[in-house]
């Protein structure tokens, strides 16, 4: 078997086996690039409501590193997302997903941390903010891999988007940003940044008043 495509409503995904034997889905601690093997395996779990996974070839890590890296040498204030993974729950639809995308964002995306119906703001990375559907983090890097980052960091943006809304419990909010910032961190460490660009393995996340 050389290949296999799953259509997923009106979505044909394409997932190529390397061997006949491999099986079409995953678990928790194989999507996206297995940045969540480990203890994060059963947080995935509880976000996505799901254990196992179809199995897509994403972009991954390596591709969003070097997005990166493209937008920061170009000198824009931002840049056109990268995305790490798809996550789709197995006997799921395409509404089902979660996703995770990355990007190079404006300084004036940052700084408005005015209450807002439903969304609460958390002391990670630059800024961070957390909601029903997903988080995002922004936080800074530098790093000898990228030219002239010690003087102009590169400002990273990580977004985690989920189909269902689980609720703006505060626990809800707290996974959520787990998810990115387990994410958040990989990335960090692929682009060789200064002190992880500030993100730690296990987060503070004490939401700001």
């Amino acid at each position: 078997m050389t290949g296999v495509v799953l259509v997923i409503g009106a979505v044909a995904v394409a997932c190529g086996f390397g061997e006949e034997d491999e099986s079409p889905y995953v678990g928790a601690a194989e999507v996206c690039d297995g940045v969540f093997a480990g203890p994060l395996e059963q947080t995935v779990e509880s976000v996505t409501g799901a254990t196992s996974f179809y199995r897509l070839r994403g972009e991954g890590l390596g591709r969003v590193s070097e997005n990166i890296k493209d937008g920061h040498a170009s000198g824009r204030s931002w840049t056109v997302g990268e995305k790490l993974c798809k996550m789709v729950p197995k006997d799921s639809n395409a509404r089902d997903d979660a996703t995770i995308d990355f990007s190079i964002y404006a300084p004036q995306d940052v700084g408005d941390t005015k209450p807002r119906e439903g969304v609460r703001f958390f002391a990670l990375g630059k800024e961070s903010v957390a909601s029903a559907r997903g988080a995002r983090i922004y936080f800074e890097c530098v790093s000898p891999r990228m030219k002239g980052s010690d003087e102009r960091p590169a400002r990273i943006y990580a977004a985690f988007s989920d189909a269902e809304d689980r609720g703006d419990a505060l626990e809800n909010l707290k996974e959520n940003l787990t998810v990115v910032n387990a994410a958040s961190l990989a990335v960090a460490e692929r682009l060789n940044c200064e002190n992880n660009g500030g993100l730690r393995e296990k987060p503070d996340l004490r939401p700001l008043p």
